[in-house]
């Protein structure tokens, strides 16, 4: 899944729960009820896939990275920014709601997790791989244009909750 879509529905959550450290943790935990979803990811060029055993992925530090890193980067900051405008308006991004940001970060730090996972390789991103593993079922890549349609459908959807039971 996308990190804009992990952004928005955390942002979402935070936005339902005052305290930023809770807003953090529901975000997180947000991440791996939406990725067993069925969706569409952006391949990334620099990722070392093995087929037989999943938990051996890698990610070469080259150029490729260099490009890989700029479009998570495009790809995260257009979430916050969308978050933030959709929650709060185009004024706030001055003035944003701490347990929004809280959200939305906590809801896209499992991703940047399985990077220091490719890395380190020691407890607990083992365990937090595994789970992304097993909760992605297979791999995460659903044929365009159904699997970014089933992330734009659920972002409309918790938007349109989180608005109404704000209300």
């Amino acid at each position: 899944m996308i990190l804009t879509t992990h952004a928005i529905v955390g942002a979402a959550v935070g936005r339902l729960v005052l305290n930023p450290y809770e807003s953090f943790a529901l975000g997180f935990i947000s991440h791996f009820l939406i990725d067993a979803i069925p969706h569409w990811a952006y391949p990334l060029a620099s990722l070392i896939r093995d087929e037989k055993d999943p938990l051996k992925k890698d990610m070469i530090l080259d150029r490729r990275f260099i490009r890989d890193l700029i479009l998570v980067i495009i790809d995260f900051c257009s979430g916050v920014a969308l978050a933030i405008f959709v929650f709060q308006g185009a004024i706030s991004f001055i003035n944003f709601s701490l347990p929004l940001l809280a959200g939305a970060l906590g809801g896209v730090l499992p991703d940047a997790l399985q990077f220091a996972y490719f890395k380190i390789r020691r407890e607990p991103l083992i365990t937090l791989q595994k789970l992304h593993i097993r909760v992605n079922g297979k791999e995460d890549i659903f044929a365009l244009p159904y699997g970014l349609l089933s992330q734009i459908i659920l972002i409309i959807a918790v938007v349109i909750i989180s608005k109404l039971i704000l209300q």
